[in-house]
């Protein structure tokens, strides 16, 4: 789908590979300023060099530290005058027995998948009003259904999606659309072999559950669709989650 960014600015969080990478060189292609954030200076050097543009500049953080959201908008709005798109997508994802799980685990698994989007958001929010603009949370089916092992990130996705519902009727009345989008497995690194291990001692049975019946979608095609929803074209969509997992919750 051709989308038209001209003119725009978006920051774009996790940007360094799989969705994030992929929707921060749609946006740079479609012509907006992009500010692509990422913990791996490595990975965001690699990017903003694939994509060929000045409009796209890296910035390394790490978003469990809260404090650094603030200072990822304030980049944004010094580089580009502006903010029109707010793309939430970095996250982390493990596996543990519940009783396994540490302070220390679950505690940045809510800060890197729940809190960093609310406080980006909070940080943002002035300037997408001013220029109509929009967010996009990136959620996951494990925010529908639950999922064994996942406990911490089906409580970080779930969370994520009642907030996104909360935003969006805070600010009903405002210029500025808040939705979030909801996939499943995707061709990603988070998905290759040897990322996530399940546990010791897991039941096959219990994964097979949400597996998924079809094939894992390509991170270019969520990437299109998180430029759809957070332009124009979108118009009508406010407080939505949208699922793009394949019918993994249908049933």
């Amino acid at each position: 789908m051709q989308h038209d960014y001209a003119g725009k600015a978006a920051i774009v969080t996790g940007a360094a590979s799989g969705l994030g990478r992929a929707t921060a060189l749609a946006l740079a292609r479609a012509g907006a300023g992009v500010l692509a954030v990422d913990l791996s200076a490595e990975g965001l050097a690699a990017m903003t060099a694939a994509a060929g543009t000045d409009a796209m500049l890296g910035i390394t953080t790490d978003l469990s530290r809260l404090e650094e959201c603030r200072t990822v908008v304030d980049r944004a709005v010094a580089a580009f005058g502006r903010i029109d798109l707010l793309c939430n997508v970095a996250g982390i994802a493990r596996m543990d027995h519940v009783a396994d799980v540490t302070v220390d685990q679950f505690r940045r698994m809510i800060d890197i998948n729940l809190a960093a989007p609310f406080f980006l958001s909070q940080a943002a929010l002035p300037h997408l009003v001013e220029s109509g603009g929009a967010i996009v949370n990136v959620a996951s089916s494990a925010g529908f259904q639950g999922q064994a092992y996942m406990a911490p990130y089906c409580a970080s996705k779930a969370g994520l999606i009642a907030l996104t519902k909360a935003m969006a009727m805070e600010f009903i009345h405002a210029p500025v659309r808040i939705n979030a989008i909801a996939p499943a497995g995707m061709n990603t690194p988070m998905a290759a072999p040897g990322y996530m291990m399940p546990p010791e001692g897991f039941s096959l049975d219990l994964l097979g559950r949400y597996s998924g019946i079809r094939e894992k979608a390509e991170p270019e095609a969520v990437a299109d669709f998180i430029l759809y929803v957070g332009s124009g074209k979108g118009a009508f969509f406010h407080g939505a989650c949208l699922s793009m997992d394949q019918g993994q919750t249908a049933g």
